[in-house]
């Protein structure tokens, strides 16, 4: 086994175990695949942890963690590199002129390139990281050809419930990954989360049970990730400040819930709703007691 590969083994699992919470079977994975020198495709929402999870794994296997962010403009030449022009004029076309983009510095140091929203990546530049993963090679014009450093790896990431902006993975991407699903944790973990981010909070499982019934609501298409039960526990928390009273109380939560989860939602076109009245249900049947109070809110 190949010190790039020894790198990747049990003792990184359980260091990675340390900065994630739970995604014990989704860490095994990934540090499976890439002690095989495969490359990964993670699928899953917004928020279910897949960059703190590949951030934790690169750390403790002393390997860098290159992002690349997906989308239309990602050309050819933004993701592997260019010559800048004005040394060119100079110089000409050498070697100490050409400017590494992400996937050459990945390819000669050996780095993660991790690829985000790969689903909105322009074919052209798809057709380039397929070569990638075939020949584990690039040919670069003017500079020549570039192997891969034995810890080379690609991992691509999408939003399956997005279609907006995307287009259809070719077989040829799938051909070459290894597919981890990765969903939304457990309300258990859920929570923790929310409490290393945001403190004990006297809102913080209330938050979680919100967005939780965001996903599964009849008139919600998108629901809310993990992020919209931090921020509504940030927000209630300041807005108890603000308002100088000893805790968030229900006006705050209410609040904060508007803020933090109207613009996370999407509605189905037919429901004929706004955001804020499918979260102003949302909190008030996540608190039984209080569904009959009248509305301190002061919206309608």
């Amino acid at each position: 086994m190949s010190n790039t590969q020894s790198n990747f083994g049990l003792p990184l699992v359980d260091a990675a175990r340390g900065d994630v919470v739970g995604r014990q079977r989704e860490i095994e994975l990934v540090v499976a695949a890439l002690g095989s020198a495969r490359h990964i495709l993670l699928e899953g929402p917004p928020g279910t942890g897949k960059s703190t999870l590949l951030r934790a794994v690169a750390k403790h296997a002393g390997t860098e963690l290159i992002f690349v962010e997906g989308n239309a403009e990602l050309t050819p030449a933004r993701l592997a590199g260019h010559f800048d022009p004005a040394q060119v004029l100079a110089q000409g076309y050498t070697p100490d002129v050409f400017i590494d983009g992400p996937l050459v510095h990945a390819l000669r140091t050996g780095g993660l390139l991790y690829v985000e929203e790969i689903n909105r990546v322009p074919e052209e530049t798809l057709n380039l990281l397929v070569t990638v993963m075939s020949e584990r090679e690039i040919t670069v014009p003017r500079l020549g050809r570039i192997e891969a450093d034995p810890g080379f790896r690609l991992i691509a990431a999408m939003n399956p419930f997005d279609a907006v902006g995307t287009a259809r993975i070719a077989g040829a991407i799938y051909d070459r990954v290894n597919r981890l699903s990765v969903d939304y944790q457990s309300e258990a973990d859920e929570l923790a989360i929310v409490l290393r981010e945001a403190g004990d909070s006297p809102l913080a499982e209330r938050a979680v049970r919100c967005v939780r019934a965001t996903r599964e609501h009849n008139d919600i298409r998108i629901g809310s990730s993990v992020r919209g039960a931090i921020d509504l526990t940030l927000l209630a928390q300041q807005l108890a400040e603000l308002r100088r009273i000893a805790a968030p109380d229900d006006r705050c939560g209410l609040d904060a819930a508007y803020a933090a989860l109207s613009g996370r939602i999407r509605l189905q076109e037919s429901c004929g709703r706004t955001a804020e009245d499918v979260v102003k249900e949302i909190w008030r049947a996540s608190d039984p007691a209080a569904s009959g109070d009248e509305d301190q809110s002061g919206k309608a």
